[in-house]
């Protein structure tokens, strides 16, 4: 924690002369300190808060490196928020770490998943017909199909039916599961291989179907998550063929969302004009994100004690609709079209700095039970939450995660599946 402490100051002292590059510098080699501190005493290359540290504060190393003209000095509150958020999180888990033993996140022996094959499959059965369901019933009502639409950057946007959605983009939950399914079926069964193949297939169709290449990337790393948290490993070149594989597709979704080299470049405005589209549109995705956090400290007038990190309940409830003063707040950004959040945006609007700290807290303690979980789980699908817990904290600097509905519908989802496949287990046959 030291040497964080005293990386943190560097930074800040060199943002505050100017020396942008080196501001940002010392929180990347800082970040992969933390993480390799975590790595080295439990060689979880998935440990929670390894994660967090990694790109939470890595993030913000690139976010200080201030490569585009929408970013400015941040506010002294700005600085502050950010050191709390992490200090929370990392002393929370440390706390509780020193309670109650480090939560290594690695099983302390072996147990038997035999009888949770066909559960599994049928899982999988289940999110992928209410999926196909929902995205047919989206298609047929609202008359188009995002991946056809030309010329319309935010056809996504609009290829939405309240309520009904969540069921649509429940597709990136299908792959994690068959990850499980693969890993404890062994192929034993071809036909049901073949089934869970297509359902795959079909999974990741829907997001490029609707367009949504966040949609995608969720999928394909819950199921890389879950693959890691059940068998402690990743084949290094499996990772670079599944990266490589990837480009293809999100580059045809850029282009079939509208978003070509020019539309981009103009919303982003790079200070170098010649930086390859590559480098500025991943550099923007995670470091716009802490500028418009420092907009939203610099420009919110009162704060809304609790509303915007109760969206959930409003969306999920309908009462929203009711009530449309319970959701009706401004999102501080530095460019309309430039909308993306980090995690700790709506704890700020809420309750200040105090309510910065104290999601940090809550986060540090929720990934040392996970961790703790993880190593006694007994279903299967406890390795889900686990995944999907650690995608949050890998996309800490992209959205408010635990204010968003859809965050608590997979959670939701993936507790009526913890339930369904303890149920259907009977220990003894698949």
């Amino acid at each position: 924690m030291s040497v964080y402490l005293i990386s943190y100051a560097a930074s800040f002292l060199f943002a505050r002369a100017g020396v942008y590059w080196l501001s940002g510098l010392v929180l990347m080699l800082t970040a992969l300190f933390l993480y390799w501190y975590d790595y080295r005493r439990t060689e979880n290359i998935i440990h929670l808060r390894g994660l967090f540290s990694l790109f939470w504060v890595g993030g913000e190393g690139v976010a200080c490196l201030k490569l585009s003209e929408l970013s400015s000095d941040w506010n002294i509150i700005t600085w502050l928020c950010f050191l709390v958020a992490f200090l929370g999180f990392w002393v929370a888990f440390e706390f509780m770490a020193g309670m109650q033993g480090e939560a290594g996140g690695r099983r302390s022996s072996w147990f038997s998943f035999k009888g949770y094959e066909k559960p599994l499959f049928l899982s999988m059965l289940l999110v992928t017909f209410l999926s196909v369901a929902a995205f047919i019933i989206e298609a047929v009502v609202l008359g188009f199909i995002p991946f056809f639409v030309k010329g319309v950057p935010h056809a996504y946007s609009s290829f939405h039916i309240t309520g009904l959605h969540y069921f649509t983009v429940s597709s990136v939950l299908v792959p994690a599961i068959s990850v499980l399914y693969f890993s404890i079926e062994q192929g034993r069964n071809s036909f049901r291989f073949v089934v869970a193949i297509l359902m795959n297939i079909i999974a990741c169709a829907i997001p490029v179907l609707c367009v949504s290449r966040f949609q995608l990337i969720l999928a394909v790393g819950l199921a890389v998550l879950t693959y890691i948290a059940m068998e402690h490993r990743l084949r290094i070149l499996y990772a670079v063929g599944l990266a490589l594989g990837m480009i293809p597709i999100y580059v045809l979704l850029t282009i079939a969302r509208g978003h070509d080299v020019t539309y981009l470049n103009g919303i982003f405005q790079m200070k170098n004009s010649h930086m390859p589209i590559f480098i500025t549109q991943p550099y923007m995705y995670i470091a716009n994100n802490y500028d418009n956090f420092n907009c939203m400290v610099e420009w919110l007038p009162s704060h809304t004690f609790g509303l915007r990190m109760l969206f959930p309940l409003w969306a999920l409830t309908g009462l929203k609709f009711l009530v449309p003063a319970l959701v009706d707040f401004p999102i501080y950004v530095t460019k309309e079209e430039l909308t993306t959040v980090t995690l700790f945006y709506d704890s700020f609007y809420d309750f200040g700095i105090v309510g910065v700290l104290l999601l940090g807290c809550i986060l540090g303690i929720a990934a040392f039970f996970l961790m703790r979980m993880v190593k006694r789980v007994r279903n299967p699908i406890g390795y889900l939450f686990y995944a999907q817990f650690a995608m949050y904290m890998i996309l800490s600097f992209f959205t408010t995660w635990f204010s968003n509905p859809a965050t608590w519908f997979y959670l939701g989802m993936t507790g009526v599946l913890y339930v369904f496949c303890s149920w259907r287990n009977d220990g003894r046959h698949g």
